[in-house]
């Protein structure tokens, strides 16, 4: 599997000089592209003689949408002032990851696309059939600009819960084109056509020969799901699971949570993360503070913070990397973050994920 990340600054063109620093500086031994190092040998950054990764990095220039608006203080209220992406910094980037796999003529392109004050939204297309896929829609404009930069027809709208900021553009971008909503069919999804429930396998997007599946994933909310391409190594999994995090648990119940992070841990390692929010730096901190005495947390912290001063998403990781540090997928164990979370012996591990969940709501740090 080659995976291909085109990086496209805004604005500046200096800002190709800037990369060329930061990547040197940022990516040569981060647990994220040592990983990708350990499982795609086959490639590598020839662009900088210091790098030994696995990634093909393709940079060009090109002007970011830019408008204004502030987070909501709530995920169930929808204020319409929220509707425009963000004004976004000189330094931020936009990321598409491309990958594809060797056994196979197909190939996914990526677009992330950060909206609001901290979302990303994902736009997938399948460049055989011309599908093209947004995945949770918390900005129509932002992403009807993408599409008609990138010359792709929305076919496909999987969101993967109901909050606001999942599922805000949904109507204006089915009004404005022929496409399908699919959604979690225990909770109210505007303009949904198709609903899903976990084991459930979608058919209709891409050549259909590999099915993206569903995966119950219920805790942030009760019907929550997440969108897995087994062929590509790709989940998107929402409010689920976040890098170093997961989702406050508004909804659903411990065991619930528990049982649905398990069954995302239980995919492939070298699967790639598409998570919905830029919350890392603030997980990290929480993650520190319940498992200091883990060294690959402590590197993975510094890269996170390397690339959030340099104006870098953090997002996407790979599953490898969430289960040696994110605390949320490792209460079973990391007797550190038992101790630390007052965990008692006789606890079962959805009481200990619980007692986690609880101290990152109250973590002040």
């Amino acid at each position: 599997r080659t995976m291909a990340i085109r990086i496209i600054q805004s604005r500046r063109i200096s800002a190709a000089y800037a990369l060329a620093s930061i990547f040197s500086h940022s990516l040569s031994s981060t647990p994220f592209t040592t990983g990708f190092a350990t499982r795609y040998p086959h490639h590598c950054i020839s662009s900088f003689s210091s790098l030994s990764t696995s990634l093909l990095l393709q940079v060009q220039i090109s002007p970011l949408t830019s408008s204004s608006s502030s987070s909501p203080s709530s995920p169930s209220l929808h204020p319409t002032k929220n509707k425009l992406c963000r004004s976004l910094p000189p330094s931020a980037l936009r990321m598409s990851t491309t990958t594809s796999s060797s056994t196979t003529k197909s190939t996914l392109t990526v677009a992330q696309v950060p909206c609001l004050d901290d979302n990303y939204g994902y736009l997938i297309h399948d460049p055989e059939t011309g599908h093209t896929a947004a995945v949770d829609t918390p900005d129509a404009n932002a992403y009807e600009t993408e599409l008609k930069n990138r010359g792709w027809t929305l076919t496909h709208i999987f969101n993967t819960h109901h909050h606001w900021d999942h599922t805000g553009g949904n109507l204006q971008l089915k009004e404005n084109s022929k496409v399908e909503i699919y959604g979690p069919a225990s909770e109210n999804i505007p303009g949904r056509d198709v609903a899903l429930n976990g084991g459930d396998e979608v058919t209709s997007f891409g050549s259909g020969d590999t099915p993206v599946q569903i995966i119950d994933v219920g805790g942030h909310t009760n019907g929550h799901i997440a969108y897995y391409f087994p062929k590509d190594g790709l989940v998107f999994c929402g409010d689920a699971l976040f890098a170093l995090g997961c989702g406050k648990m508004f909804e659903g119940t411990p065991s619930q949570f528990w049982d649905s992070l398990k069954r995302l841990r239980a995919l492939p390692e070298d699967t790639v993360v598409y998570c919905a929010h830029e919350y890392t730096q603030s997980n990290a901190k929480f993650a520190m503070s319940v498992e200091p005495g883990n060294s690959k947390l402590v590197s993975r912290v510094a890269e996170i913070t390397s690339k959030r001063q340099s104006g870098e998403p953090t997002v996407p990781s790979l599953l490898s990397v969430e289960k040696e540090t994110n605390p949320f997928l490792r209460v079973d164990v990391s007797d550190e973050i038992q101790k630390n979370v007052g965990a008692l012996s006789s606890d079962s591990y959805d009481v200990v994920f619980g007692k986690v969940r609880k101290a990152k709501d109250n973590f002040r740090g």
